[in-house]
């Protein structure tokens, strides 16, 4: 069930309707955790039994290390050997989760590419092919289960024992396919707590889905159709019109993909319950390691907080430093992925901190003998465009369908410099009519103006609030009103997927 399709627009105000009717919370998650479960069957029922599995080894995973945990205490006061079994039952339970990642998204990468190298060799192999369907969610549920495990055996979050609580927090419908990956420390207690009828919160929500949808079927949607027809026929086109369907695919998947956290966070608060922030302003980041503090915040902090630091992180040599850098991002590539052109993304992107941290210093000693102002709203808009040409040149990779298609993206750039194609038409040649082009244009530019007021605090949705009501309103059912006429939609209303829904 997608967020922006009509049964979504049906099941939701149900759900929110049931929660409300409900007096006692026990009742309510319930209902969430029967709704979660409706709501991730709509794509195959069959899958259900899947999630269920990883939601009940993560459970017990906890209660075993729990358990565990207090017969090592006993073994302490008693100075007896330590057993060691807390971590015998993480590093089981993290084998097992990953297996099944590696099982239903990387099995037919590996296969591939082991028939390749063998290949090289001049040596046949046949291995069966894979054909499971890769099941909606799985990097982002199996992530969750397992930040949980990880939190318990280090001791930083209780052991949960209410084992429907427990599947809620995996499954609660709002976050289970894209995310965010939530922390059972920020999530859990949420379950245990009384959401009285808030209409400012309920209204809060529903502004923040109003501009999740904006995002996604007035932005993204109509983005998609240039880029779609840029990438697809490559060969046809080079220079500036390939720059510029680049430049439009980082606004596309920004859109897509904050976009559905934003309904997301949005469904959540109209139940009271709070999701922490993905995305914050990424396009106005002045590096790239300040551009990945801003995009997809939620993986972003689970690879630095389960795999960097205990890596050494930063508190180590400085190459120890870069390799740890380096793993985080190849790794994070490949979450993203079952293809190589992915883990180039994820490499690029690591690459780019790398040789920003090592020419640090020259960097700061040129700037200093240069006397530029590194305070001033020029420099840093220099910083903001470079980095721009940096993470857009890493999306041609993760848009192309293979490698060789990236490189031939890359190769049909180079060929010309071409500005004249912003006049003669050729844009309009791309799938959008010129009203369409323009409202695409148009849309960018309102995307932009509300990231610069939220980059300098200023909260759009409070401002509202504080508005008389006559003047909230108008605003509120004329954005309503504009994402109903301008948004993109299929034949027979078929809701175009989140890109996200493929990780």
């Amino acid at each position: 069930m997608l967020f922006n399709s009509l049964q979504y627009l049906v099941f939701f105000p149900l759900v929110v309707l049931l929660y409300y009717v409900l007096p006692w919370q026990k009742a309510r998650n319930l209902m969430l955790l029967a709704a979660s479960f409706i709501f991730y069957m709509c794509w195959n029922p069959v899958y259900i039994i899947l999630m269920l599995g990883c939601i009940t080894i993560s459970y017990l995973d906890g209660r075993f290390i729990e358990i565990a945990r207090r017969e090592e205490k006993t073994k302490v006061a008693k100075d007896e050997r330590r057993t060691g079994k807390p971590r015998t039952y993480l590093v089981v339970t993290a084998a097992v989760m990953i297996a099944v990642l590696v099982y239903f998204k990387y099995a037919g990468m590996i296969a591939d590419t082991l028939t390749s190298l063998f290949g090289l060799f001049h040596i046949q192999i046949r291995i069966p092919e894979n054909d499971v369907i890769l099941p909606v969610g799985i990097s982002f549920f199996t992530f969750q289960a397992l930040s949980y495990d990880i939190d318990v055996y280090r001791g930083e979050v209780e052991c949960e024992h209410d084992f429907l609580k427990f599947a809620l927090f995996i499954s609660f419908f709002p976050q289970l396919v894209a995310g965010p990956i939530e922390r059972s420390g920020h999530l859990l207690h949420q379950f245990d707590e009384k959401h009285p009828f808030n209409p400012e919160g309920i209204v809060r929500g529903l502004m923040m889905m109003l501009w999740g949808y904006f995002m996604k079927v007035v932005i993204a949607d109509r983005i998609s159709i240039f880029v779609g027809a840029a990438y697809s026929y490559y060969n046809d086109y080079e220079g500036l019109t390939l720059i510029i369907a680049t430049f439009l695919f980082g606004i596309q998947i920004y859109c897509d993909f904050a976009g559905y956290t934003n309904i997301a966070i949005g469904s959540a608060q109209v139940l009271g319950i709070n999701l922490i922030q993905n995305f914050e302003e990424p396009y106005l980041a002045v590096s790239v390691a300040d551009f990945w503090r801003r995009w997809h915040i939620s993986l972003t902090n689970w690879f630095r907080d389960y795999v960097y630091f205990p890596l050494g992180g930063s508190r180590c040599s400085r190459l120890k430093h870069y390799r740890n850098i380096m793993i985080v991002f190849l790794i994070s590539g490949l979450w993203h992925g079952a293809s190589w052109t992915y883990v180039i993304w994820g490499g690029l992107n690591g690459l780019w901190q790398v040789l920003g941290d090592m020419t640090k210093v020259f960097r700061k000693n040129a700037l200093s003998k240069m006397q530029v102002k590194t305070d001033s709203l020029g420099y840093k808009l220099i910083r903001i465009f470079i980095t721009l040409i940096l993470v857009d040149f890493t999306w041609i990779f993760f848009r192309a369908p293979t490698v060789s298609d990236a490189i031939g993206v890359i190769k049909q750039i180079g060929k010309s410099f071409n500005p004249w194609v912003l006049f003669d038409g050729t844009l309009y040649t791309l799938g959008l009519s010129s009203l369409d082009y323009w409202l695409m244009i148009a849309s960018i530019l309102i995307l932009l103006a509300v990231d610069i007021l939220h980059e300098k605090k200023i909260s759009i949705r409070t401002a509202l609030l504080h508005q008389p009501a006559v003047v909230r309103w108008i605003i509120c059912y004329g954005c309503l009103f504009a994402v109903i006429v301008f948004g993109v939609y299929g034949p027979a209303y078929n809701a175009e997927s989140f890109i996200y829904f493929q990780f």
